[in-house]
């Protein structure tokens, strides 16, 4: 076995997480949107999500809700997201034993809005963080965004060892919705949550063994399916005069086909194989993505309980997804020192993105 030293190696420092006050069951949601079309109905009732958490205009006398501009929608995604990734930030420092003023590197993923400039500035200047601190706004790339950016920011960590890198993950996904009563809406609507996660990472001065049950992160790969570079997208709708996401029903089928693939090349050589994995974790994309990577990974369903808890309290949160399904690994209690884990996020382009980590 042939693993890259894990004394050098940039470690997970702490994480946190945030969701909004305003949450909704999906029966909640279908009664609150007047859906009726059985279709869509069990869309949602066979998602295996009982609730997310969503910012949804206010109810109108009648009851309705105002359909939203893309401009309101825009200020939604700027406003709520700043509110949400500073909580996130906040708990994430707090988990860490961190002051704002120690953060070195701040980094920043969305892929429901656009604005500049973007969340990591507005969360400096909200934060009070050092004006001088080092910056990167990572925008659209999707659900596997979070992976990419934890590469960039762990590449910063190991070249200023002993320093503090945040990676923040803002995804309002209620500002990227369109309610239009069609299939192609419906499931996406199904699907997303709102919510922010952070997470803490350093390289210690000098190496050292890990300390704390923090794991380290070894290694990271990507791989890209060309072929199916249409399959999830967010552009721009001319009937609707909006940003829209399109998700291909074959998805899942994508993403379970190339999974192994992706695995071995994140395993070549460490002389490891997919059952020397101790712990995973999944971007919780949906029922039928994490079945097919289940089935084609060769996990269990314990295996994934976590992807399919985050899945089943919040939705899809997008980028941060894998951030909230490793926070309750985290709070488990159940990683050893020395254990192997996988994390996992699949997204536009479409991508499969991995990456190593030891406790």
């Amino acid at each position: 076995m042939s693993l890259p030293d894990t004394g050098a190696a940039a470690r997970l420092a702490g994480v946190g997480t945030a969701v909004p006050d305003t949450s909704y069951s999906q029966r909640e949601l279908l009664d609150l949107l007047a859906v009726t079309d059985p279709r869509v109905r069990s869309l949602f009732l066979n998602s295996a999500i009982e609730r997310r958490g969503l910012t949804l205009p206010a109810a109108g006398p009648d009851g309705s809700r105002a359909v939203e501009s893309q401009g309101a929608l825009l200020r939604k995604h700027t406003e709520q997201g700043l509110l949400l990734g500073r909580r996130a930030v906040e708990n994430c420092l707090a988990d860490t034993g961190a002051r704002p003023s120690d953060v070195r590197y701040l980094c920043c993923v969305t892929s429901t809005g656009f604005l500049t400039p973007g969340f990591s500035a507005l969360l400096i200047k909200e934060m009070g963080l050092d004006v001088g601190c080092s910056r990167l706004d990572v925008v659209g790339m999707g659900c596997n965004a979070g992976l990419n950016a934890l590469a960039a920011v762990t590449g910063w960590a190991r070249a200023h060892p002993g320093e503090l890198a945040l990676l923040v993950c803002v995804e309002v996904c209620s500002a990227a919705y369109v309610f239009d009563g069609t299939m192609r809406s419906s499931v996406v609507n199904s699907l997303f949550g709102d919510g922010a996660a952070a997470v803490a990472v350093t390289a210690p001065r000098g190496g050292g063994p890990n300390a704390g049950g923090v794991p380290a992160l070894l290694k990271f790969s990507s791989r890209i399916i060309p072929d199916a570079v249409d399959a999830m997208r967010y552009d721009w709708d001319e009937g609707h005069g909006k940003f829209s996401f399109w998700l291909d029903p074959q998805i899942p089928y994508v993403v379970g086909a190339h999974a192994e693939g992706a695995l071995e090349r994140l395993l070549h050589g460490t002389g490891l194989l997919a059952s020397d994995i101790d712990h995973w974790v999944v971007h919780s994309g949906g029922k039928k993505v994490v079945d097919s990577v289940r089935v084609n990974l060769g996990l269990t369903r314990h295996d994934v309980r976590h992807t399919t808890g985050v899945l089943r309290d919040h939705g899809n949160l997008s980028s941060g997804s894998f951030l909230f399904s490793y926070q309750r690994l985290a709070a488990e209690g159940s990683v050893r020192p020395g254990d192997l884990g996988v994390l996992m996020t699949m997204g536009p382009g479409s991508t499969i993105e991995m990456a190593l980590a030891r406790w």
